[in-house]
């Protein structure tokens, strides 16, 4: 398997077709696949600290995605999405693995949808608190701290 091309842009630095991209993928996988019942739109998108990553297809198509910021002093990682036809590739292994070498050195926490504890786990991450209820699915909050190495 090649490696794939992560694209990785700040908030401010988006073209136009980058945002309609993005959020094609993110009401696709959200919005229609699993029912979210809460905005999309949450004003972190364009913020200066916030770095969108994806992997798109050879026509632009974003396949994978996810996006990158600094709250309250810690880095999170959230709106992990891949497209249903692009899933079991690895893609989204790969950007979380790209997060890990840029950022690797700091506390990373993810509002994990609940099913895919055990996945991001061999990344190094492990459930920080209760398991909550957000856009209407079941997530647990999961932390990496600077020590710890991913075995995939």
């Amino acid at each position: 398997m090649t490696t794939p091309t992560i694209t990785a842009r700040s908030g401010p630095d988006l073209s136009g077709r980058e945002v309609y991209e993005i959020w094609r993928i993110r009401d696709v996988v959200f919005a229609v696949e699993q029912q979210c019942d809460e905005p999309d739109v949450d004003g972190v998108d364009l913020a200066d600290d916030c770095v969108h990553l994806w992997i798109a297809d050879d026509n632009g198509i974003v396949q994978s995605y996810l996006r990158t910021y600094v709250a309250g002093g810690v880095r999170k990682v959230g709106r992990v999405a891949t497209l249903k036809e692009a899933r079991g590739q690895g893609l989204s292994g790969a950007l979380i693995r790209e997060v890990l070498s840029r950022w690797g050195d700091q506390e990373i926490r993810i509002g994990a949808q609940a099913y895919l504890e055990d996945w991001y786990g061999t990344f190094g991450f492990v459930t920080s608190g209760p398991h909550y209820t957000e856009a209407g699915i079941d997530h647990i909050p999961m932390t990496r701290q600077p020590s710890a190495q991913p075995s995939t």
